[in-house]
């Protein structure tokens, strides 16, 4: 059994014009993980990094021998998924049950990459979904890729959808134009800069994050975020880019106001409504750090 699997990654998009090849699953704004069923449990994510401990509501689902591919969430009351909550979860690597009773997670399984000492790899994605659903492991449905399942989730305050060729083999550890992610919400990646400091409520922490992306420039300034946290947030920020600060902009361009630097190491996601001419995010919306993703990866 290979050990760790890298997940295979989808490409941002549009729903394709030939519809009929795909199927379409809802995009369930968590963070990826691998379950290894080999006599016992193991969890992984992104490059490797250790998940066991960190979600231990991730369970065997009685099988001996296999590797599942799904997504770790954090359900609202409306049953949504919800970052936010999921943020509360995603750096504690054991957590104390307190927070498991708070946060708990779920486990949304969508591919099946291993069985009983056989590679699925190179099936038919149809092919490895149907063996998924004989398992019953709880793996939410697919759809017809001519469905109206992205405007379901639009109107369900969803992120969206995922389209996947039905033919498609699965390609770990590469991002693949056979999976096509389709937002409702415009978002990406940034990675943090620098920090200026708060005002009034937010006196002696972050006001706002200083945000940038790698182009063939360097570190590329893209602007500052300052809503879409909450106090609770802004104190964990406040926390993790202290023992990160430098003396100097690591930014290779201009930035405006005064600032405090930091290393750039801590990924963040934000959505945004459109790309200024001068290469700005516009009216940016902090959604929470990205552990998940390195910093090498936000480009421009």
């Amino acid at each position: 059994m290979p050990y760790p699997v890298e997940p295979m990654l989808a490409v941002p998009g549009e729903l394709p014009s030939d519809r009929e090849l795909y199927g379409l699953e809802v995009k369930w704004d968590g963070i990826r993980a691998i379950v290894h069923l080999d006599g016992g449990l193991r969890v992984t994510g992104r490059h490797g990094v250790e998940y066991t401990r960190r979600y231990p509501e991730i369970s065997g689902f009685g099988i001996k021998n296999a590797i599942i591919d799904g997504e770790v969430v954090a359900l609202d009351r409306g049953g949504r998924p919800s970052f936010v909550r999921l943020q509360h979860r995603m750096h504690l690597t054991d957590p104390e049950p307190v927070m498991l009773e708070l946060y708990p997670i779920t486990y949304m399984p969508f591919d099946l990459l291993y069985l009983d000492g056989t590679p699925l790899f190179d099936l038919p994605y149809r092919d490895r979904r149907a063996l998924l659903d004989e398992l019953d492991v709880g793996a939410p449905p697919y759809f017809p890729g001519d469905s109206d399942l992205l405007t379901a989730t639009h109107e369900q305050g969803l992120e969206g959808v995922v389209a996947k060729r039905l033919d498609s083999p699965y390609r770990a550890g590469t991002r693949s134009p056979w999976w096509i992610k389709v937002k409702n919400l415009t978002t990406r990646e940034v990675v943090i800069g620098g920090w200026k400091p708060g005002k009034g409520r937010r006196a002696g922490g972050v006001g706002s994050l200083v945000m940038g992306v790698f182009t063939e420039q360097g570190f590329t300034y893209v602007g500052h975020v300052g809503t879409g946290f909450t106090d609770a947030l802004l104190d964990e920020l406040y926390q993790r880019i202290r023992p990160l600060e430098i003396p100097r902009s690591p930014f290779c361009n201009e930035v405006p106001w005064r600032n405090r630097w930091v290393r750039p190491e801590l990924v963040g996601e934000v959505a945004y409504t459109m790309w200024t001419d001068e290469q700005r995010l516009r009216h940016p919306v902090w959604r929470g750090l990205r552990p998940d993703k390195l910093p090498a990866e936000v480009t421009l």
